[in-house]
């Protein structure tokens, strides 16, 4: 059974940073891709950022680039967001995910497994 368990949420203020980590425990017999989307209060889940497997190709929602970063050590079953230059607009649950099949970046209907979440709120 696959579970998805993230960490690293918290409050902070406008400008600051965070990492957020998910680890996987498990076994996926795929290459599979790895993603983080968001939910803020009253919005649809979106997508935020994936990788490959080797974690050499990486996509980003336009409302993150350059400012979040996704990476994996697969050594640890861990990814990573790292989330710089906080705004308010990005206070939402984050959820990793996995796409077993590799078969979009950013469609949630592709991910089947999920964590729980963790809560990210950013004050202005």
């Amino acid at each position: 059974q696959v579970q998805l368990v993230e960490s690293g949420g918290g409050l902070v203020q406008a400008g600051d940073s965070l990492r957020l980590s998910c680890a996987k425990s498990g076994t996926i017999f795929s290459n599979y891709l790895m993603g983080w989307f968001r939910q803020a209060p009253g919005k649809e889940r979106e997508f935020i950022a994936a990788i490959s497997w080797s974690g050499g190709s990486t996509y980003y929602a336009d409302s993150v680039k350059g400012r979040f970063t996704i990476s994996r050590d697969n050594a640890k079953n861990t990814v990573y967001l790292q989330m710089n230059s906080l705004k308010p607009e990005d206070t939402a649950v984050y959820y990793c995910a996995i796409n077993q099949y590799g078969t979009s970046w950013y469609d949630l209907g592709e991910y089947r497994y999920w964590g729980q979440g963790t809560q990210v709120t950013v004050s202005s």
